[in-house]
């Protein structure tokens, strides 16, 4: 029987485990939005894990919601990603950066002239951000103009181009929590009468596009892609869910991207929320490897596992407090508990500074 520990083939990488770290935003890039050695740090004392999915880090400078976060279209940022790449693969690791544009979700003090965020359409997002330190109300955005599109798609063209430049050994689309592309998926947010707003499949005509960019760039083995069907996160909101993200299956099947990721329920929250919901018609739908998420322990990732409703289980905040979460799972120990006064900015403190098992017992 096929366990949370075995090795996994994932297009052309060999995993150690069934592990993911999934993406966690935790705004400690520098100067320009460079990583640091000390991200670099962070992410190699968590190279045990079967894959690494990076932080969301911005393709283009518009792209960027909240303060501190990576950016990955710079040649200072491709040198400080490559720091972290380096280190991960010199413990055996293997790392994806996820590629993120935050739409809508953002505020002017952020965006490169003061101007307003970009969305599918000019509605506010009931929701906060991260700036100066604290969380402030988002910005009143502007709707993307059609001649606009073919930039976002470029965008994330040369995200990934970058990512594979800095090491990383592939990428996922962050189409997830209420950002751009997801954005665009949603009828309670895009209300556009153009090739991009309407029916279902104008609606996911952007993410399509620039998955098919990307797989066109890179290569689908080294193309993933996250999603979050029901989740209220961001003030995302469809009125039918199941039919919509159905079809995104479909065509990202066509495509050939190497996983899907999804969030199960309310992003990091109610698992139960949206149901019913049929994550099995997705996984149907999808000949790639499917990774769930969202509140799995190890007995219910191993069950997912097991009866092969799922390739691999992500795991998000256990791997903040626990960089050693894969040994923590494997001997079925005790988990750290995480400070959540550190999670977003700072430095070491709530960061690198989490000890291992051993020496948490010593």
């Amino acid at each position: 029987m096929t366990g949370l520990f075995d090795t996994y083939r994932l297009g052309d990488l060999t995993l150690s485990n069934r592990i993911v770290m999934a993406p966690l935003t935790r705004n400690r890039a520098g100067a320009g939005n460079v990583p640091t050695a000390l991200m670099a740090e962070y992410y190699a004392q968590r190279a045990s894990a079967g894959l690494i999915v990076a932080e969301a880090t911005q393709v283009v400078p518009e792209g960027q919601g909240y303060q501190d976060t990576p950016g990955i279209h710079s040649a200072e940022q491709v040198a400080g990603w490559t720091r972290v790449t380096d280190a991960v693969h010199a413990r055996g690791g293997r790392i994806f950066l996820q590629l993120w544009h935050v739409g809508r979700v953002s505020h002017v003090s952020l965006q490169p002239g003061g101007q307003a965020p970009v969305a599918p359409s000019a509605i506010r997002a009931k929701t906060k951000t991260f700036v100066n330190g604290t969380f402030t109300d988002v910005s009143e955005p502007r709707a993307l103009r059609l001649d606009e599109l073919p930039g976002i798609v470029a965008g994330y063209r040369k995200g990934a181009a970058n990512a594979i430049a800095a090491g990383f050994d592939g990428v996922e689309i962050h189409g997830a929590n209420g950002y751009l592309l997801d954005q665009f998926l949603r009828d309670g947010i895009n209300q556009r009468t153009d090739a991009y707003g309407g029916s279902i499949e104008n609606r996911a005509r952007l993410m399509l596009e620039a998955s098919q960019a990307i797989v066109e760039e890179i290569g689908a083995a080294r193309t993933g892609i996250r999603l979050s069907p029901v989740t209220p996160a961001n003030d995302a909101a469809d009125s039918n869910p199941q039919p919509l993200f159905n079809h995104v299956v479909e065509q990202l099947d066509r495509l050939g991207l190497v996983y899907i990721h999804v969030i199960e329920g309310s992003t990091g929250a109610d698992r139960e929320y949206g149901a019913p919901f049929d994550y099995g018609a997705l996984r149907s739908r999808f000949r790639g490897t499917w990774i769930t998420n969202n509140g799995y322990d190890r007995a219910m990732a191993e069950n997912a596992i097991a009866s092969g409703r799922a390739d691999l289980v992500a795991f998000g905040r256990p791997f903040i407090s626990n960089p050693d979460l894969v040994e923590r799972l494997r001997r079925d120990s005790p988990l750290a508990q995480l400070n959540r006064a550190t999670l977003y900015g700072g430095g070491a403190e709530g960061y690198t500074d989490y000890p291992p098992l051993q020496a948490a017992a010593e």
